[in-house]
């Protein structure tokens, strides 16, 4: 079978990402993270700036404590009317609107029987996910972290492990290409949440959270009415079953420090840096 030469391409960028991410602080060259995706200094430096909207070199920039601070301090007066409203106003990423359902208590308990769930494994710049699918909405989001597919297979499995599972990657694609804001949604995506009450309240108030935004686990527990829950918010945060379309990964420490992803903290900061890059390019700021 013929190599796809899209997941090659996104392989290669995900790898050059990673290495970007992991050695920030001392400032690789173009040269270097060229030479790590295999691609021209000249290639890489247009494919990067195409797919972040802004150069490597100022993609860096977002990587940051002090960046991080800066935005958790502008963002501290939008949030509480971002969350009110449920709108996420200009700064989204693409045009996607998304709705979720939970599950009712029945099915919490039946863990999927009678539910056909179609799944596939795609390749992406930020690394390679599962997603599972259904008539009713997307249910499951996860990165394969460094390539642990029986990991993140593991995982899903667990989460529903009554369900009909249907490889059917050829269906799941484009919503993955609507989740990074590849394409556009013709209509509102739709997800499909198991999860206890706190939890579902939890992961729709980080639905309400303006892209290129990020705030603290404070500011989550206040907006579901329980500012003292600061654990229990961390633990449902965590929890969350759909990555990237519900934005765990815009949760951090009130200090600034960003930690306790579950797919590895350098993933988390190449989603905000990235998610800030394309906001910023949206709004014409130059890169």
């Amino acid at each position: 079978m013929t190599a796809d030469p899209d997941a090659i391409h996104y392989r290669a960028f995900a790898a050059a990402i990673d290495h970007l991410i992991e050695n920030w602080s001392e400032q690789p060259s173009l040269e270097e993270l060229a030479a790590v995706a295999g691609f021209s200094p000249f290639h890489f430096q247009r494919l990067f700036t195409r797919w972040a909207g802004i150069s490597p070199k100022r993609f860096v920039q977002f990587l940051t404590l002090d960046h991080a601070k800066r935005l958790l301090a502008e963002n501290h007066s939008v949030l509480d009317a971002a969350l009110d409203v449920g709108l996420s106003g200009p700064s989204r990423l693409h045009d996607l609107f998304i709705a979720c359902e939970a599950i009712t208590p029945g099915e919490y308990k039946a863990l999927g029987d009678g539910l056909t769930i179609r799944w596939g494994f795609h390749d992406t710049p930020l690394g390679r996910v599962l997603i599972g699918t259904t008539e009713r909405g997307v249910c499951w989001l996860s990165f394969a972290e460094d390539g642990d597919e029986a990991g993140a297979w593991a995982e899903f499995t667990a989460e529903w492990p009554a369900a009909r599972l249907v490889e059917d990657p050829h269906t799941t694609e484009p919503v993955v290409a609507q989740a990074l804001g590849w394409a556009k949604a013709a209509e509102p995506t739709r997800l499909l949440l198991r999860g206890t009450n706190f939890q579902v309240k939890v992961w729709e108030a980080l639905l309400r959270i303006p892209s290129g935004a990020i705030v603290s686990y404070e500011d989550v527990a206040k907006a579901i009415g329980q500012p003292t829950a600061l654990r229990a918010v961390g633990r449902a945060v965590g929890r969350n079953p759909v990555c990237i379309l519900i934005p765990c990964h815009r949760v951090i420490q009130k200090s600034g420090v960003i930690h306790n992803y579950r797919y590895g903290v350098p993933r988390k900061k190449a989603l905000l840096a990235w998610e800030q890059a394309r906001r910023l390019s949206s709004e014409g700021i130059a890169a």
